[in-house]
């Protein structure tokens, strides 16, 4: 159920996105799904709170592994799944290939054509960096 799980928070780190807060609402009405263990409610509500308490720190790391673009150019599907991918990476939540596919597949499914590709690049470069 992490696929589900890194879905709601990449639905949750969306909204922030555009509204620059968090929305507790928001979160309580994920964590209502039935198909949601304890394990997966903890882990939602966790990633969630560790993305938006580091957003910084994430755009800086981000940033630094991108070429050619500016972060505030970076398609904002995109930049969300590379958000929860480096909070991820840079805290040890799963094992970085783990990370890496769950971000390329938030990228495809929400994103471009180009997204799977482009988010895999930079979160390589993250990887060889951490």
């Amino acid at each position: 159920m992490r696929r589900i799980a890194r879905e709601d928070v990449f639905k949750l780190v969306f909204e922030y996105t555009f509204y620059g807060t968090r929305n507790d609402g928001t979160l309580e009405l994920l964590l209502l799904d039935d198909s949601l263990d304890e394990s997966d409610r903890q882990y939602i509500g966790d990633l969630y709170r560790g993305i938006i308490a580091d957003v910084p720190a994430l755009n800086g790391i981000i940033e630094s592994n991108l070429e050619g673009y500016r972060l505030e150019r970076v398609y904002r599907p995109d930049y969300v799944a590379l958000l929860i991918a480096a909070y991820e990476l840079t805290h040890g939540t799963a094992p970085v290939a783990v990370v890496i596919s769950e971000a390329v597949s938030l990228g495809k499914k929400y994103g471009t054509d180009k997204s799977g590709a482009f988010i895999n690049g930079v979160l390589a470069k993250i990887a060889k960096t951490l």
